[in-house]
């Protein structure tokens, strides 16, 4: 893995000709939004046309995206064909997702499957996690481990079976522990940064063109708390 720095400040984690993949930085939009801030994916456009000296427009295609206040691994398709394979991969759950989290309260279990109904709430952005079934829920499945223990904090990697609004953060706020920094589910304090500590580390798939593996892990942001991982 390489890490490039460049005048738009991105941190590439992959680039062919039909992939860019970026580290996410806390509070980088993915794509454009009703808060009419610069996305992602017009810095990433950007650096593609400056360094390829692309006359036109530049096409980038978003496969998914990440909540605004969380970092790591975000995948751009620069053509048609690889937008429509990726698109097919995270649809039919052909890739493997692990996240790294830090919560201040210890999860009852060390390691263990979590299984929960999400409903969205549409009108402040949330999604709660129920036991049973309600209607217009989608179920949520993930695995945790904690990976380490902190001196206030617990470090867990967290694989996603299903990739649902804000799942992460709504089913270990269901448990008993929500992410540090997390307010909008429990958390008793912002970050500084008004981000919170939820990292998508690691992307494994097939490469929509090539047929490689490719393996992408992030490095996680630098601060005192990830450091200590």
């Amino acid at each position: 893995m390489k890490i490039i720095s460049n005048k738009t400040n991105l941190q590439i984690l992959h680039e062919d000709n039909h992939l860019i993949v970026i580290n996410k930085r806390v509070g980088d939009i993915v794509q454009g939004d009703k808060t009419g801030d610069k996305p992602l994916s017009d810095v990433v456009k950007e650096y593609i046309k400056d360094k390829y000296n692309k006359p036109g427009e530049v096409f980038l295609g978003v496969v998914h995206r990440l909540d605004r206040p969380t970092t790591g691994i975000v995948v751009f398709a620069r053509t048609s064909k690889a937008l429509t394979r990726m698109n097919e991969l995270f649809s039919n759950r052909e890739t493997q997702k692990t996240y790294w989290a830090i919560v201040k309260n210890k999860p009852f279990k060390a390691s263990d499957k979590l299984v929960h109904f999400l409903k969205r709430n549409e009108k402040n952005n949330s999604s709660k996690a129920h036991e049973k079934e309600v209607p217009e829920s989608k179920l949520a499945s993930l695995e945790y481990t904690i990976i380490k223990e902190l001196n206030n904090y617990y470090a867990l990697e967290v694989n996603l079976h299903t990739g649902r609004h804000h799942q992460i953060r709504a089913q270990l706020s269901a448990i008993g522990s929500p992410i540090k920094g997390d307010l909008k589910y429990g958390f008793d304090r912002s970050n500084p940064d008004g981000g919170i500590h939820l990292h998508a580390r690691k992307l494994v798939f097939i490469h929509p063109v090539s047929k490689e593996n490719i393996e992408i892990i992030a490095p996680a942001p630098n601060d005192v708390i990830w450091n200590a991982i």
